[in-house]
């Protein structure tokens, strides 16, 4: 089996960390997937989510259980900012917009990660932070 690539937006926040936590938080008040009333923290010390997470997965920010550094190059299952360089490959000034942003996924300019990982970036609108693009491939 291969693993789903998806895409997904989320909230503006400096602390990576925090806009994923808070991307996490909305993905889940928004669908469960059977495992309602808990904390996303919470789930990943559950065997039954992880289960699901990497035999069936949500293809959200859900599939993560934490960020990493850009630089990063693991091969483990963690939702990993772009580095500026890998950013000017496909948007010069290293401040994407969202169009750029999925003009370079459409194209193939921009990669989707290997099954189980996923990458994400500031976008920008008139040279200010607006969101953060997430996007990955599923486990399964």
């Amino acid at each position: 089996m291969g693993g789903n690539a998806w895409t997904q937006m989320g909230p503006y926040q400096p602390d990576p960390a925090a806009a994923f936590r808070q991307a996490q938080e909305a993905s889940l008040a928004a669908n469960d997937h059977g495992f309602g009333g808990r904390a996303i923290e919470e789930l990943w010390q559950d065997p039954d989510w992880n289960e699901y997470v990497y035999t069936v997965g949500t293809a959200s920010v859900l599939d993560f259980p934490r960020t990493t550094e850009a630089t990063d190059r693991g091969d483990h299952p963690y939702m990993r900012p772009l580095t500026d360089a890998e950013i000017r490959t496909w948007s010069p000034t290293a401040r994407p917009t969202e169009e750029e942003w999925t003009r370079a996924l459409d194209t193939g300019a921009l990669p989707y990660p290997d099954r189980s990982q996923g990458n994400c970036t500031v976008l920008y609108r008139n040279g200010t932070p607006t969101s953060i693009a997430y996007w990955g491939v599923t486990a399964d």
